[in-house]
């Protein structure tokens, strides 16, 4: 199913993906891209995020890092300018049980209603042309980081927070939420180095 036009709410897009077919027992990063579109950064970036923060499936190892390198993938696209985003079929073809999915998606409706609450169209000048290449250059480092990230405790969901805050920001054009997002990201590369430390 391809989504008919952007979402611009976390509720509005836990219903697109919720919407997806339900006869397959287990759901591709293609079949989530389809669901939200293969054009729209900020919903990529939020299912992402959300992915990686989900009990069930942000749990399981590798999932974080296979997350990272869709938002590597799809940042450096639009840090090069294309409008809609090429990725590899190995990357495409991965995915998680229908089970565990519904089971997150389930979890995330509560705090998506709360967090829509919460949003509005704020400093509108970050969702520019230079405020999103920032916002995919921020990802981009993030991403590149995810893999070592997933061996210090907790810093892989400082990830997933930064990427959801910048799919948020994005979507509902909430300049404040990708400040926060900035802000989230710095501490996370703070936290490491002073785990490695």
């Amino acid at each position: 199913m391809s989504s008919d036009r952007d979402a611009s709410s976390l509720t509005e897009l836990l219903d697109t993906l919720d919407q997806m077919e339900d006869e397959k027992i287990r759901v591709s990063v293609e079949d989530i891209l389809d669901a939200v579109g293969r054009r729209s950064f900020g919903p990529m970036l939020l299912v992402a995020g959300l992915i990686v923060l989900a009990p069930v499936v942000g749990d399981i190892p590798g999932v974080p890092t296979l997350m990272a390198a869709l938002v590597l993938l799809t940042s450096s696209q639009l840090l090069l300018g294309r409008k809609a985003f090429w990725l590899p079929g190995w990357l495409l073809n991965r995915s998680v049980s229908r089970k565990g999915f519904d089971k997150a998606l389930k979890w995330m409706r509560k705090p998506g209603r709360w967090v829509d609450g919460l949003m509005g169209v704020r400093l509108t000048w970050m969702n520019g042309y230079l405020g999103q290449r920032a916002t995919a250059l921020a990802c981009v480092l993030i991403a590149l980081a995810v893999p070592p990230m997933e061996f210090v405790p907790f810093t892989a969901n400082g990830a997933g927070l930064a990427f959801t805050l910048f799919g948020l920001g994005l979507v509902a054009k909430d300049g404040l939420v990708l400040a926060l997002g900035f802000m989230i990201t710095a501490a996370t590369f703070a936290a490491v180095l002073i785990y490695l430390v």
